[in-house]
């Protein structure tokens, strides 16, 4: 009964409860809960904050056609991502369950939590690659001179050429201003590499001829990798009482290097001309289906929708958190960094092109290498070098772990919550040693000379469309399987109010209307991934449609297995026994289970008897009613032992 008593203690709470409803410190005792509502917003924020929204939301409106990509991106934020992210968030928070427990709600569904397991196992194996290339460059910024300043190294070609020219001992900023001012050579080249570029492909990659041609292991990447991990393990292995703690860091520092890198890049001479690449809009691009596919991959990918993870973070709040409010919150200032970092970007490819002599689409390399060779380029341009690059690069490290605590704590709370046994809740942390020991094992051959390859292969395919798929059928489970007016009144109970109107008619209709065209043209103008001059073979992309099919199979497979094993005589019957909720659907809690959740029986005596009568009587009244039951009928709840309000002991 120990249980039982922590959960009738009752306390005024702000942490984003509705107001006037009293909560406990940690309502769900077994589980968990956030310290408090600021922890999860930072987490939500470091989540959907990451490596993206630096390298690939730039790169893919200087892919789309500058500004032009702005239109469907935000149009499909407003249509597509705020609305699926509110509806992840609530959906989470109903039930306190991960990704896989949710889908009580109708069980023949529960393929679709497997394939966002399947999605954040893929894009947490090369997402920590990414990171542990960040602790690279991080530990090689420590010296005194940046080693991708000069084309004089081992490494370099012919076509290298510096933008500060050779090295000097004792040169201000002002003298490498003048020098780069004087680089009129660079004109006349056909090609030009910078030697951030060379330093990145041939000593830190190492790339090989092709995706088969894994070559060795870069040991150094290698042991970077093991950093990444053992990092993300040690921030994870309390769960979310101790990342909620690294967030406050992790979070918002970001923001002070950005600010920093923003202020310098707009004085910087060319930077116009990059911010106008930036936000003038090629109009002709809009008409490519490719275009929109972009930009709908780029909301799910940013924001995290279909990942599983804002299922699983909105799981540990308190019931009547206010999740409306922080899927608005989160949202904004996700696609606002976006946004903002575009600005440091081209700010950066605009100086630099302006002295090249050459177009802005020129001076930066594809994918990830966007911000491992123009903004290391860019930060040999300033005093102090080593220190920027320190910084920059521990940002990026903050950016992409902030991502991967959700990405693990996503893998790690659906396996714990499907056994859900007191002995794997009491033993997480072992769960999330496996996971991570697992995660570091399966990245390995992302470590080796072809692992570029490998990783933009995932990238392309195992988040790509298969998120699109999931959230469709997510959307058409909930409104249309369980029911919209259910759902409706699901929210409406955990929120005090209703969802509004444009998100209702978002979730029904606009949503998966818009998802799915834009799926069907995607496809049918479909076109094969690239990286700079390399051609995938075909058996590579075999292997990147067998990735994003593998999530999206894991749906019909459970569907079938799960109406096979359902009661019924029939087909129909069991089909329609395999999507009613499961008994246990709804709130975590038995104080929370009201309407046709309300359950009789002994277990809805037990848990917090007195809070309703407390709601709307009053304390005193309470007190009165109380000894009247002592005197009329003695202490008949066995084991309550000064549960009730009555302070006198019994004797």
């Amino acid at each position: 009964m120990h249980f039982v008593k922590e959960n009738c203690s009752l306390e005024l709470s702000s942490n984003g409860a509705v107001p006037g409803e009293q909560v406990k410190k940690d309502e769900n005792s077994r589980r968990g809960n956030w310290g408090n509502q600021i922890e999860f917003v930072l987490t939500s924020v470091g989540y959907a904050v990451g490596l993206g929204n630096v390298w690939r939301f730039p790169y893919l409106c200087y892919r789309n056609g500058g500004g032009a990509f702005m239109f469907p991106y935000f149009i499909m934020l407003v249509f597509c991502g705020i609305p699926l992210f509110f509806l992840e968030l609530s959906f989470g928070q109903f039930t306190s369950l991960g990704c896989l427990g949710v889908w009580k709600v109708s069980p023949m569904f529960k393929g679709v939590g497997y394939g966002m397991m399947v999605v954040s196992t893929y894009i947490g194996i090369y997402y920590n690659v990414v990171i542990c290339i960040a602790f690279y460059y991080f530990f090689m910024s420590m010296t005194n001179l940046l080693p991708w300043t000069y084309c004089n190294n081992p490494w370099n070609t012919p076509d290298c050429t510096g933008v500060i020219g050779t090295p000097r001992t004792n040169a201000t900023f002002a003298n490498v201003s003048a020098v780069v001012s004087g680089l009129t050579e660079i004109v006349n080249r056909t090609k030009r590499t910078s030697p951030s570029e060379e330093y990145w492909r041939n000593y830190v990659l190492n790339v090989s001829d092709g995706i088969g041609n894994f070559g060795e292991v870069r040991l150094p990447i290698l042991g970077c990798l093991a950093v990444s991990w053992v990092v993300v393990f040690l921030c994870l292995i309390r769960g979310v009482k101790s990342s909620g703690k690294v967030v406050y860091f992790t979070a918002t520092f970001p923001y002070v290097v950005l600010t920093i890198l923003f202020i310098r890049g707009i004085t910087l001479e060319g930077a116009v001309s990059g911010i106008k690449y930036y936000l003038t809009p090629q109009w002709e691009k809009i008409l490519d289906a490719k275009v929109w596919g972009d930009a709908a991959s780029q909301i799910f990918y940013s924001l995290g929708c279909a990942w599983g993870g804002l299922i699983t973070m909105a799981s540990y709040n308190k019931f009547h958190n206010n999740c409306f409010r922080d899927s608005i919150i989160i949202s904004v200032t996700n696609c606002g960094t976006s946004v903002y970092a575009g600005f440091v970007i081209f700010s950066i490819l605009g100086f630099m092109a302006n002295h090249l002599g050459v177009d802005v689409s020129e001076v930066a390399d594809h994918g990830p290498g966007l911000a491992f060779v123009a903004y290391p380029e860019a930060l040999t341009l300033l005093p102090i070098s080593p220190l920027w690059s320190l910084l920059f690069f521990f940002m990026l490290i903050l950016l992409g772990l902030g991502t991967q605590f959700c990405l693990l704590e996503t893998l790690v709370t659906a396996v714990v919550d499907e056994i859900g046994t007191d002995w794997i809740i009491k033993n997480k942390t072992y769960v999330t040693l496996g996971v991570a020991i697992v995660g570091f094992l399966l990245g390995v051959p992302l470590t080796t000379q072809a692992g570029i390859y490998w990783l933009l292969l995932m990238d392309n395919y195992a988040a790509s469309f298969s998120l699109v798929v999931v959230s469709c059928i997510m959307c058409i489970c909930i409104m249309y399987v369980y029911g919209h007016k259910n759902y409706f009144k699901d929210v409406e109970m955990m929120l005090g109010f209703p969802p509004p109107l444009f998100f209702r008619i978002c979730w029904r209709y606009v949503s998966p209307f818009i998802i799915t065209f834009i799926l069907i043209f995607t496809v049918i103008q479909y076109k094969p991934i690239t990286y700079n001059d390399y051609v995938y073979p075909r058996w590579s992309l075999v292997i990147g449609f067998a990735m994003a099919l593998s999530s999206v199979i894991c749906i019909p497979i459970y569907a079938l297995f799960k109406i096979a094993v359902s009661e019924g005589s029939t087909f129909l019957e069991r089909l329609k026994n395999s999507v009613k909720p499961d008994p246990d659907w709804g709130p975590a809690l038995q104080e929370h289970r009201k309407g046709r959740y309300a359950t009789a029986g002994p277990e809805s005596v037990e848990v917090c008897p007195l809070k309703e009568k407390l709601k709307d009587e009053g304390k005193e009244k309470l007190k009165e009613k109380e000894t009247e039951k002592k005197d009329e009928m003695g202490l008949t709840i066995p084991g309550s032992n000064g549960s009730t309000l009555n302070p006198t002991p019994s004797a």
